[in-house]
């Protein structure tokens, strides 16, 4: 099975409504950020992409699911912000976006399948412009309904950042942190989890 294989799959087994909410860390680090263009890798239906736009954000919204992208362009017309967004299916591990963004958000991009995680976030940083700003959001914990094995070790913030190998020259630490919040499952479950945060801005005339 390909990656798009397998995700279609999963997304066709899901619910394709929005939460209507964007993700917390989201919201915390970008909401003061004076809004430009934005690039979201891995939108999933749309829910932190519909945000950004609500935020004055034109936003370029990616997935590798062609299914989970029709639900995205679906909620963002429902929203009424789909003339801020254009959506683009990508594998990351093999095409990406062109050219570069205010903002580049990454919000659990994992997969249960062989990827090249670390390769894509580095393309993530490539893909920030001049004074612009790089968020990833990842797990740092195991939620009780997670398909990760319960053996599964996570990195730390640091431990991510480090396999970016960004020049420290080039870019502002602004948050490499942990953060606890409150999840729920696909069934209703709840717990609490710990993400990993990598919030950097690129400073100004370091753009390579």
């Amino acid at each position: 099975m390909t990656h798009q294989e397998f995700w279609n799959d999963l997304y066709r087994k899901a619910s394709p409504a929005s939460s209507g909410a964007p993700g917390l860390a989201l919201a915390q680090f970008t909401g003061p950020l004076a809004a430009g263009h934005a690039l979201e890798l891995g939108c999933a239906r749309g829910d932190d992409a519909v945000w950004l736009a609500r935020q004055g954000w034109t936003v370029t919204a990616t997935d590798i699911s062609t299914v989970a992208l029709g639900y995205a362009e679906e909620n963002a017309r429902r929203a009424g912000v789909a003339h801020r967004l254009s959506f683009e299916a990508h594998d990351l591990a093999v095409s990406f976006p062109k050219g570069r963004c205010d903002l580049v958000t990454a919000s659990f991009l994992h997969s249960p399948q062989d990827w090249p995680r670390a390769k894509v976030l580095a393309q993530a940083a490539e893909a920030v412009s001049d004074a612009g700003h790089l968020l990833i959001v990842e797990h740092a914990s195991r939620a009780p309904w997670s398909w990760a094995p319960e053996t599964t070790r996570y990195p730390t913030a640091e431990d991510t950042l480090a396999s970016l190998r960004l020049p420290d020259d080039m870019w502002q630490r602004l948050c490499v942190c942990q953060i606890a919040r409150r999840a729920s499952g696909p069934d209703g479950q709840e717990a609490t989890v710990t993400d990993n945060i990598i919030f950097l801005q690129r400073l100004a005339g370091a753009e390579t």
